[in-house]
């Protein structure tokens, strides 16, 4: 299994909108270098949401391999993470990359890695990241016991993991889509 660590993205669709959120920090070592990086893009003419984790160069290369791929397939989301982890896992050179990828788009939440995984979890929540399972756990919470829309389940649970987690912090970002 990765250990991908220093960053918590968490994204979901609830009630016909997809939100996906990160954190701002920025981490070598034990040495926060940015607290206010953006780690989600909207893709596909903003039908599409993708947040990174891990080595930065490499999760920029594979948004951009990505996005191609959703181009190439005519904004076909599971079909483009499919072949993205196909390349990903047997390109000599993206092989070698270290990052995962969650996408969200209004019907879909994936998670992307370079072993070849794409992972359509059940529920439509995706989290990645050091900080990820912390993030998914406030999010299950607030979906069942709150009538919160999806961004501010995204948010909220964020603060949790910001709160938690020492490799995430609360300079929070979140991109929606609706339906």
């Amino acid at each position: 299994m990765e250990k991908i660590r220093a960053t918590t993205i968490l994204g979901l669709v609830h009630n016909g909108k997809a939100a996906l959120g990160g954190d701002g920090q920025v981490t070598l070592g034990n040495t926060v270098m940015k607290q206010n990086s953006m780690k989600i893009r909207k893709l596909s003419g903003g039908k599409v949401i993708c947040g990174f984790a891990g080595s930065s160069a490499d999760a920029f290369t594979l948004t951009e391999k990505f996005e191609d791929k959703l181009e190439q397939y005519r904004g076909n989301v599971n079909r483009a993470a499919v072949e993205l982890a196909k390349e990903w896992r047997t390109d000599k050179y993206l092989r070698r990359l270290e990052a995962m990828l969650a996408v969200i788009s209004p019907e879909s939440a994936l998670i992307i890695s370079g072993n070849g995984d794409v992972i359509e979890p059940d529920n439509k929540i995706v989290a990645i990241g050091s900080g990820g399972m912390y993030a998914l756990a406030a999010a299950k919470m607030l979906i069942k016991y709150s009538d919160l829309p999806a961004e501010e389940i995204v948010r909220e649970a964020l603060k949790v993991a910001a709160d938690i987690c020492i490799y995430t912090n609360d300079k929070i970002n979140v991109e929606t889509i609706e339906n």
